[in-house]
């Protein structure tokens, strides 16, 4: 009703909104769902490290974990966005650019893949700079990954109703937990607005709360 009465006024059909000065319904981000760290290193164990599927999947989750980064960042990711050596990736998203460091799995991970798989699953497809590609050797996509992480979970026997995107809540929630300014947490998400981080901080004050009673 504002926005329509709001145009009304635009195309000078009426000179004053009657919904001015009406305040809006406050409504409460719900907490994220998201893994406990021993729910994350149960999946982990899932992948078979020794297959060319096994190594790209553990590549991918770990990456995701390590970094928290958007799974559409992640299939978008390129050869020269990732710095072995200097242990980061830079994820280029819009105008904005964030470079996000990773340990030691992610690069160990990433070097297994980059050396033994993927050069057997770019053969099957068209040449490409992404680095993740599906079994075809095209891009992964978004959908694809989703049903590798919901297989893994359900070998894994992990009840939760998991996406690829929880793993990115998982990494927030365990930051926040080791200590991690929300500044921090905010800047490594790549949120412009902090209010969208406080959701994290408002489920870790829950969860404290759920131990203490």
């Amino acid at each position: 009703l504002r926005a329509f009465f709001q145009y009304l006024i635009q195309i000078g059909e009426i000179a004053e909104s009657p919904t001015f000065g009406i305040e809006l319904p406050k409504v409460e981000k719900k907490a994220p769902e998201y893994l406990l760290v021993e729910e994350v290193e149960l999946l982990l164990k899932q992948p078979t490290e020794k297959s060319v599927k096994g190594l790209r999947d553990t590549a991918m989750i770990e990456l995701l974990y390590a970094t928290g980064i958007r799974v559409s960042e992640l299939i978008a990711l390129k050869e020269k966005d990732v710095n072995l050596a200097l242990e980061y990736v830079e994820c280029r998203n819009e105008d904005k650019t964030r470079i996000l460091p990773f340990g030691k799995k992610a690069k160990e991970a990433i070097e297994s893949y980059l050396k033994t798989s993927r050069p057997i699953l770019a053969e099957k497809g068209k040449k490409s700079d992404i680095i993740f590609l599906n079994c075809f050797g095209n891009p992964m996509t978004r959908q694809g990954f989703w049903k590798i992480i919901k297989g893994y979970a359900k070998k894994a026997g992990i009840q939760k109703s998991i996406t690829p995107h929880m793993l990115r809540h998982s990494f927030a929630m365990h930051l926040l937990e080791n200590g991690a300014s929300l500044q921090f947490v905010q800047e490594m998400l790549g949120h412009s607005d902090i209010s969208t981080t406080q959701v994290y901080l408002r489920a870790e004050k829950e969860n404290a709360k759920q131990v203490y009673t």
